[in-house]
């Protein structure tokens, strides 16, 4: 399954893109369990410039961590200091969650809610 990571704002995406991508590969867990890559949106955010870096994409395996990446993002989120940023993860299907100031728990719940929703709430956000 393919998750795209997005963040905003769509000013300073790019830099803050290759920040948490740099992160995701230097986290053990997310390395062995996920291919990290560099993937242009299908749709440019609004105030982006609609080229270039626009999401990082995460290819993920059957020892994917929902906790894990909940925490990566947490933990990242945490060291962007002023402006923090927020961090939204869409699901294959169109489904998005936002993750913004919320402890590691309350984001891998967010997470597991997008990949674990019954197939009649696909495509709700």
């Amino acid at each position: 399954m393919r998750l795209s990571l997005s963040v905003e704002p769509a000013t300073t995406a790019e830099a803050e893109l290759r920040s948490i991508h740099a992160w995701l590969l230097a986290d053990p867990q997310a390395r062995r369990c996920a291919d990290v890559q560099w993937e242009a949106a299908a749709h440019p955010p609004v105030g982006g410039m609609g080229s270039g870096l626009d999401v990082v994409s995460l290819i993920v395996g059957s020892g994917f961590s929902v906790a894990s990446l909940a925490l990566s993002i947490v933990q990242w989120r945490a060291t962007r200091g002023a402006g923090t940023r927020s961090v939204t993860v869409e699901h294959p299907d169109g489904r998005r969650v936002t993750i913004t100031d919320v402890a590691p728990d309350q984001a891998e719940r967010l997470l597991r809610g997008l990949l674990d929703a019954p197939s009649d709430e696909r495509g709700r956000s």
